[in-house]
Parts: C-alpha cells; sequence; structure tokens
C-alpha cells in the first residue's frame, strides 16, 4: 500500500511541470501574435458587414484586443497623477470604458482599409522582466513600411499592453497631452472631459495623421 502511494507521488510530481506548462500565461510576444492573427483572420471574415456597421466592428475589438489591454494603467497614465488621484472610482471605470472605446475608433477606420499587404510580428525579445516590447512591422497600400512597437508589462503573471508607437509616433503620450490640452479647455472639469473624450481622440487623431503626413514627406 505504501509503495503504492510512493509510485502515485513519483508520477504526480513528475507531472507537475508538464501541468504548469500546460496552464503557462502566454509570452508576451505569443500574446501579440497570437492577438493579431485572431484579429486578422475574424477581419477578412467580415469585413463588409464591419464596413456596414463600423459599431460591430468595435465590439469585435473589444472581444479580440480588450482582454490584453491594461486599461486601468493606460487611462491612469493617460490622466497622469495629477488629475487621477482626484478622480473617484466611477470617474475612473468611466475613463477607462471611453478609453478603450476611443482606441477601437481610433484605429478602425484603418483596419477596415487594411486589405492584408502585410504584417510581421518580429522575434520575441528578452521577457525575463515585468517589462518588455514587441516590434511588428506593416506594409501599407502604397507599399509604405510601418514600424510598430507594442510596450506591455507582467500584471499578475500576465502580459498586459501598455503602449503603441506606430512610425514613430508614441499613442500614449499622444492620449496624455491630449487629456492635458482638454482640461485646460474644460476649465479643469473631470467629468467634462471624460465625457468629451471620443471628441478628444478625434482631435488627437488628426494630430497624428498630420504627423505621419510630414514624416512621409521628408
Amino acid at each position: 500500500m505504501i509503495s503504492t502511494l510512493r509510485r502515485g507521488l513519483l508520477v504526480l510530481l513528475s507531472a507537475l511541470p508538464l501541468m504548469a506548462n500546460a496552464v503557462a500565461a502566454p509570452s508576451a510576444h505569443e500574446l501579440v501574435q497570437d492577438t493579431t492573427n485572431r484579429l486578422l483572420a475574424d477581419l477578412a471574415t467580415n469585413k463588409e458587414k464591419y464596413k456596414q456597421d463600423p459599431k460591430d466592428f468595435y465590439a469585435a475589438l473589444d472581444s479580440i484586443v480588450g482582454p490584453v489591454v491594461d486599461a486601468e494603467g493606460i487611462s491612469k497614465s493617460i490622466m497622469t497623477v495629477k488629475y487621477s488621484r482626484k478622480a473617484t472610482p466611477a470617474q475612473m471605470k468611466t475613463f477607462e470604458e471611453n478609453f478603450k472605446k476611443g482606441l477601437f475608433q481610433f484605429y478602425g477606420n484603418a483596419l477596415l482599409e487594411y486589405n492584408n499587404q502585410g504584417i510581421v510580428v518580429d522575434p520575441a525579445k528578452d521577457e525575463s522582466g515585468d517589462r518588455t516590447s514587441v516590434a511588428m512591422t506593416l506594409k501599407g497600400s502604397n507599399g509604405s513600411i510601418y514600424p510598430v512597437s507594442y510596450t506591455l508589462e507582467k500584471i499578475n503573471g500576465e502580459w498586459k499592453l501598455r503602449n503603441v508607437i506606430i512610425n514613430g509616433i508614441n499613442i500614449g503620450k499622444l492620449f496624455r497631452d491630449q487629456f492635458a490640452d482638454a482640461m485646460q479647455r474644460n476649465g479643469n472639469d473631470l467629468d467634462k472631459t471624460i465625457n468629451g473624450w471620443a471628441g478628444e481622440v478625434a482631435k488627437a487623431k488628426e494630430a497624428s495623421q498630420k504627423q505621419t503626413t510630414e514624416t512621409q514627406a521628408q
């Protein structure tokens, strides 16, 4: 009986590493690659439907991309300590949701025009710490090459997206500057800035497009 228990215990112990690997969270590189593959597959299947009703596309983005985004961390970063420490939990939650909607709208229209010209996720980098980056190269319809860099942080053992730099444009900084500007224009009215974030994202998008055009012209 004791011998049987010992053998059973040895089998269990030997299987633990395999079990751990089976449930291990994906690496940052795997997370970006898998999310990109799922997004492009969904887009290829439903693009025409999404063009008719972009709201369905935003919902799909929320379902596919939303879970890998650290909305809480990014929202606090955009607000900065100056404003986030003044916000109530309800205001922070509202801004998190508005931020995600704005982010999806920021990229949505461009993705709907994407015809799979080519996306390559670069080889994995060192992920031994709690912060890393994953690079991607995107080919535009005109043949232009756009470098993309995702910054990810490990939160509770899982990698989450914290920032994106597209063709040299730091989206986190762009949104952070836009939020600070909006607060000044709104007389430091936090609710007004939070509830009007969609309009601020539109302005940020115009600024990024202008910067991209100027960069390409150089």
